[in-house]
């Protein structure tokens, strides 16, 4: 039996707009079929769910975790005055700040509440190149991590004194063009903490033992980069990742099936990873996208639309439906999109609060209808 942790919330990022109505299927309606004359998946192709709708083919090892009980599906998510950029879509997702450019990520606001020190400069793991604006924060620690198998910045140099002269020639390169200040401490105490974080995190691949076999794709990889550290219980409470290629214009029902079978399968094994360890009831996952595609196809894919679908997945989750499929009603579309009807920013307090125990109105910039989706 192994000992119960602190909970720990993973992000599956989708990357481009993830077409929530090839995704959950309304496949019984016939206003589906009409808006999608080209671009929809067939009665034969999907996998019937409940409620009159289905799932995209892609997600047969998605319908085990739902029928299992592990999966709360969160329909029509978005924002008011919705964006149908990626960058500002993605921005306003990683800062919950709709009506601003926001500073700030939530999730970098949710590890300063986390570890107020910065004294674990593990606390949070991005897996993946560069830094998700969600995690990023003045004095936030982050280590993020391309390949854990061969993690390390600068790891390859012999001794902490090489290791710091290298570092100090790296901020005598920098000083001149970006100059003293918040920014400079900010980089250099990254640059610090991610030495610290590398050595750290290195011992996870070793310590790691586990008959469950992960897909080999790159959100596959990723999650079992996560169970490594988690396992190896090294007090990180947020984990990162990212599924790329969901922008959907062209070739969408071949590649967005291919797609969930990656994240499907990927996520399995990860819950089969966590079944093994006896760690499952500590974790929750989020998935989301930055919005959701057109009604209308365009013939060969969707374009970018409004609102869309998220996932929270986990032992702790109560399965099952919240909030309502926007209609399909041509009269209730907002510019031929589907309406959003919750605020994201709900979802994110149901997070911070009730599975992280932090205070979440200053992160999300007020309160908003939750879902409750945990289990008391």
């Amino acid at each position: 039996m192994a000992k119960q942790r602190d909970k720990v919330l993973v992000i599956v990022q989708l990357s481009g707009g993830n077409d929530y109505l090839n995704c959950i299927v309304p496949w019984e309606d016939p206003r589906y079929r009409d808006s999608r004359a080209d671009v929809r998946i067939t009665d034969d192709e999907v996998i019937p769910l409940d409620n009159g709708l289905g799932l995209n083919p892609g997600m047969g090892a998605f319908k085990e975790l739902y029928d299992q009980g592990r999966v709360a599906i969160i329909h029509g998510i978005g924002y008011p005055t919705p964006s149908r950029s990626h960058f500002r879509s993605m921005d306003i997702w990683h800062t919950a700040t709709p009506d601003r450019v926001g500073d700030k990520g939530w999730l970098g606001q949710a590890v300063q509440q986390l570890d107020p020190t910065g004294s674990n400069v593990v606390t949070a793991v991005n897996f993946g190149n560069g830094l998700p604006r969600a995690l990023a924060a003045p004095g936030v620690p982050v280590a993020s991590v391309g390949n854990l198998d061969d993690y390390g910045l600068l790891t390859g140099m012999s001794g902490e004194d090489q290791r710091a002269q290298a570092l100090d020639a790296f901020s005598r390169i920098y000083s001149p063009g970006v100059g003293s200040g918040w920014v400079m401490d900010y980089l250099g105490r990254t640059g610090l903490d991610a030495l610290k974080g590398a050595d750290i995190l290195k011992q996870a691949p070793a310590m790691y033992e586990s008959t469950v076999e992960y897909p080999d794709n790159p959100i596959a990889k990723s999650l079992k980069g996560v169970a490594q550290v988690h396992f190896a219980d090294l007090g990180t409470r947020v984990f990162y990742t990212n599924s790329a290629g969901w922008d959907t214009h062209t070739n969408e029902i071949a590649l967005q099936r291919h797609l969930w079978e990656e994240v499907s399968t990927g996520l399995r094994a990860f819950y089969q990873d966590l079944e093994e360890h006896d760690l499952g009831p500590e974790v929750t996952i989020l998935v989301f996208s930055e919005f959701g595609r057109r009604v209308k196809d365009n013939g060969n894919g969707t374009d970018h639309g409004s609102g869309g679908v998220s996932f929270v997945i986990g032992d702790s989750v109560k399965g099952g439906h919240y909030s309502e499929y926007p209609s399909l009603d041509v009269g209730r579309l907002i510019e031929g999109d589907l309406a959003y009807n919750f605020d994201f920013r709900g979802l994110y307090t149901d997070l911070l609060e009730d599975w992280l125990g932090l205070d979440a109105q200053e992160i999300v910039g007020g309160r908003f209808e939750k879902i409750s989706p945990f289990a008391a």
